[in-house]
């Protein structure tokens, strides 16, 4: 097995004006599952490919264990790659697509036989070998492609959206499969999607990616609670954590008609930049409904908090999800709200909403970086 590093690498594309990824700097441990996730276009397939050696590195350069592999072309890096799209050979059956590479390779039939066989039984595919991929759903060949990238005992494995194709109840057994495959392998692997309960519920640490520039690197636990910026605020969890821009008060913040105590270095922060407002970020499961209570209202009219008109509540049985929508300023913001399955309020009700003390996330409005510790 092996590490892999991004050193600083970069592509920028034939009459492209900004690179399609920006002095990527990452180091994947040996045998560590990272996974790449970002929305459409940031670069995450293209740092995939680059690792790959079907992208050219314009400038800094990647490592797969000692050997600097940024030349070097695809079938001398030690890789396999699993696709989107299965990539299987269509005349082939099941073992001949999974053994094609050894083949090639000049391995002899036996030792093909052999790797072959280990691999079907531990993706569940022996009573397959002799059928062709048009006999297969689209989870078996999933399967399949997987297969053949173990055959190979690759130093890497490289794996670009492979579960996109499969439907939603397949995609998370599939998931599951590939996660606890990977641990028993021990096989560095490099993950890409765009699906980010994917991303948080598969890897060992998660890369997020915007506009070609890595945002933050961490563990799925770390980044949920403590986003580097709004982007990766906004962007990791689901439903995605409430980011509501508020007026700094009497050395907290002011949410609505109730004044909400925040980390005081943050306070600090955002008052030497000049800032007079922040932006406090809440996720849906730390927000207390304060109806009818008045005590911490800096008006004694109505409840402390802010107002969130219901728009629509989806019930899922244990919980719900208010969704919302409030009056921030002159603004009208939406929100979510997590709520007990007992306790699901009517459409087009009031509910005063607060955040919960120590669970708010406080980041500069001005640059979009984190301020709270």
């Amino acid at each position: 097995m092996a590490t892999v590093t991004f050193d600083k690498a970069t592509r920028i594309y034939p009459g492209g004006d900004k690179p399609a990824v920006d002095s990527l700097e990452i180091e994947v441990g040996d045998g560590e599952f990272l996974v790449l996730v970002g929305p459409s276009g940031c670069g995450k397939s293209t740092s995939l490919r680059m690792l790959a050696g079907l992208e050219d590195v314009n400038s800094g350069a990647i490592r797969i264990g000692e050997r600097d592999v940024t030349h070097l072309p695809p079938k001398d890096r030690d890789i396999a790659m699993v696709f989107q799209n299965y990539a299987l050979y269509p005349h082939m059956t099941v073992a001949d697509n999974m053994g094609f590479a050894l083949k090639i390779a000049g391995v002899n039939k036996a030792e093909i036989r052999k790797r072959v066989e280990e691999a079907a039984k531990i993706l569940d595919l022996t009573e397959y070998l002799s059928r062709k991929p048009k006999a297969l759903s689209g989870g078996q060949r999933q399967r399949v492609a997987m297969g053949r990238a173990i055959v190979r005992e690759p130093q890497v494995f490289l794996m670009d959206e492979p579960l996109s194709n499969l439907d939603a109840k397949l995609r998370v057994q599939t998931r599951t499969q590939i996660a606890s495959l990977q641990r028993r392998l021990g096989v560095t692997t490099v993950y890409v999607t765009h699906d980010q309960v994917e991303a948080m519920t598969m890897g060992d640490r998660v890369a997020v990616l915007k506009d070609g520039i890595l945002q933050q690197v961490d563990s799925p636990r770390n980044m949920y609670d403590r986003p580097a910026n709004l982007f990766v605020a906004g962007f990791i969890g689901s439903p995605a954590m409430n980011l509501v821009e508020v007026p700094i008060h009497d050395g907290g913040v002011k949410f609505g008609n109730a004044v909400v105590s925040v980390a005081r270095e943050a306070v600090q922060a955002a008052a030497d930049k000049g800032d007079r407002t922040v932006t406090v970020g809440v996720r849906p499961e730390h927000f207390d409904i304060a109806n009818g209570d008045t005590s911490n209202a800096l008006s004694k009219d109505a409840p402390a908090g802010l107002a969130v008109t219901v728009n629509v509540v989806e019930e899922l049985g244990a919980d719900g999800y208010v969704y919302g929508t409030a009056k921030v300023g002159d603004e009208s913001k939406d929100l979510v709200i997590r709520v007990g399955g007992r306790q699901i309020p009517e459409k087009g009700s009031v509910l005063h909403v607060v955040p919960r003390a120590g669970e708010t996330h406080v980041f500069s409005t001005s640059t979009g970086e984190r301020l709270s510790d």
